[in-house]
């Protein structure tokens, strides 16, 4: 009932005109073979937007088609990029950890040898208060007015400081 003209409603009053033209004009034989010229008109303009459907269609499962296949590249790419960097994240973790082990060790080797210096410092303070109290004695050893029979110099330092001549780091 549509005409090409456009809606539903315009198409009736335009048949009906081509009608009523067609019944004044002339035979019910013209009027039928106006209506058959406007139902095949009808059907090719279906066919032919039916035909453009299906290619509007088409392109647009080829886009789809295109899109899909774009994406499983980019997804690959990424995945593959995601790969290495989890694998540089693993080799930069296992080096961290490397890292803080040997700071660990470097601290208490650190520690370590400030300990000695300190003793060392500590046990040079000691020497010099044992080397005065040796030098007095040794003074008084050998001014003594009575004779005392008693140890040597080198006795009274061995026994007097030994600790003079050991580390403290080696004593612990």
């Amino acid at each position: 009932m549509a005409s090409s003209s456009g809606s539903g409603s315009t198409g009736s009053l335009s048949t009906a005109a081509a009608m009523a033209m067609a019944a004044a004009s002339g035979t019910e034989e013209d009027m039928r073979a106006l209506m058959e010229q406007r139902r095949a008109k009808r059907m090719l303009s279906n066919r032919e937007s039916a035909r453009r459907s299906r290619m509007r269609k088409q392109r647009h499962l080829d886009d789809l088609a295109a899109q899909a296949a774009h994406l499983r590249r980019e997804n690959a790419h990424v995945a593959a990029a995601l790969g290495l960097t989890a694998r540089g994240l693993l080799a930069v973790d296992a080096e961290n950890a490397v890292l803080r082990t040997q700071a660990a060790e470097l601290a208490a080797r650190l520690q370590s040898l400030n300990d000695i210096i300190a003793c060392m410092s500590a046990s040079n303070n000691t020497a010099a208060a044992v080397a005065l109290t040796v030098a007095a004695a040794a003074t008084a050893t050998a001014t003594d007015p009575f004779g005392f029979d008693g140890p040597s110099l080198d006795d009274y330092l061995c026994r007097s400081s030994p600790e003079m001549f050991m580390f403290p780091a080696l004593q612990s």
